[in-house]
């Protein structure tokens, strides 16, 4: 929520508010498949400790530039890049270990995920209102700060958790080989290629409307800081809503229906959201925007995770973060900061959404039996 706000009074431009977002994501993108291989041949939970202290440090650095009036839109793009460099290794060790967490039942996989939706969705209620408070009362500065000090609380949740250990499997692929034969998997199931295409299409023309955020509050809404706080907490708000139900609904749903309606449901959303000029209406549709996105999401990872072999699970979740956070933040903010500036916010916004629901009518028509997953 900083970053976003910070990008926007640094330069008072649009596209390189998403500039900031792209560059952060970058590297998710060069790097997310060559680190799944990783996942797969190495201890995860090393790993995510060893991404998390890195993330601290950025994070540190990031606050430190910020209060002594140092940083510069140039620092804030190497620290966006360097943030993606080691989230590109942490995301796919951290989701795949989601099943070793959970342990021998594997029906417990969908509520652990939809749990793990729960607590990034109550973050983003809690964070930005928090975050708007910081900026108007202390400064950006401040919100960085409390964002260094969340990772030692991360740390510290990491070094507590007790796994079996680790056994280092047997390959002698090369990371090469590695990565082909994922890819090769992923192309050659058509319920998981079906699955990632979809995702991919959301990814890229569904999610900057977060990174856009700062334009709606201030350029359409006419808010400040606690606008834009309040949007993002409904967005949240309703992801969490999404996520627990998810999570309490269990064995009781069909998800390939549920993942078709949220699909539909979620573009549909964002065009009305697109076209509304007042603030309480926008906080209203952005309550059911964040809940039809977590369970979209949600529901693709889950489907996702019980279909995948454990020795290929790193690479699948390493294409899954390829998809919405690298494909989403380079290519999906970049084109969504260019077409905001050259025509309209609303526009990036409702017009990338007029195609996701037509992109979903092709897939589960082309597809149906994804609906029966």
């Amino acid at each position: 929520m900083g970053q976003g706000w910070l990008a926007l009074e640094l330069t008072n431009n649009a596209f390189l508010v998403g500039l900031v977002s792209a560059v952060g994501a970058l590297p998710i993108l060069l790097f997310s498949l060559p680190a799944g291989f990783v996942a797969d041949h190495t201890n995860k939970l090393r790993l995510v400790t060893a991404m998390q202290a890195l993330l601290l440090i950025e994070a540190t650095t990031l606050w430190l530039l910020t209060l002594t009036h140092r940083v510069t839109i140039d620092w804030l793009l190497v620290l966006a890049a360097a943030n993606g460099t080691f989230s590109a290794f942490e995301i796919p060790a951290r989701q795949s270990m989601l099943v070793e967490l959970v342990g021998g039942e594997r029906g417990d996989l969908h509520h652990a995920i939809a749990l793990n939706s729960s607590g990034f969705n109550l973050a983003r209620v809690v964070g930005p209102a928090i975050g708007a408070t910081v900026i108007a009362s202390a400064g950006v500065a401040w919100c960085f700060a409390l964002n260094g000090v969340s990772y030692l609380a991360v740390l510290a949740g990491l070094f507590l958790i007790r796994l079996p250990r680790y056994a280092p499997p047997v390959s002698t692929a090369s990371p090469i080989a590695g990565m082909l034969e994922g890819i090769r998997y992923m192309r050659g199931t058509p319920a998981v290629s079906a699955i990632l295409r979809l995702m991919t299409a959301y990814a890229i023309c569904g999610v900057p409307y977060l990174v856009l955020m700062p334009v709606v509050a201030r350029d359409v809404l006419h808010e400040g800081a606690r606008g834009y706080g309040l949007l993002l907490s409904c967005v949240g708000i309703g992801g969490l809503a999404g996520a627990l139900f998810l999570a309490a609904a269990g064995k009781h749903i069909q998800r390939g229906r549920l993942l078709r309606l949220s699909a539909y449901a979620y573009a549909a959303l964002l065009i009305a959201f697109a076209l509304s000029r007042s603030l309480a209406l926008s906080c209203g549709l952005l309550l059911a925007v964040g809940c039809m996105m977590i369970v979209n999401m949600a529901l693709a990872n889950g489907l996702l995770q019980l279909m995948v072999p454990d020795a290929l699970r790193g690479r699948l979740m390493a294409a899954y973060s390829f998809i919405v956070v690298g494909l989403a933040q380079v290519v999906g903010a970049f084109v969504a900061g260019a077409v905001a500036r050259a025509v309209s916010v609303d526009w990036a916004i409702g017009g990338a959404a007029a195609i996701m629901l037509v992109y979903a009518r092709y897939i589960f028509g082309r597809y149906p039996d994804v609906k029966r997953l």
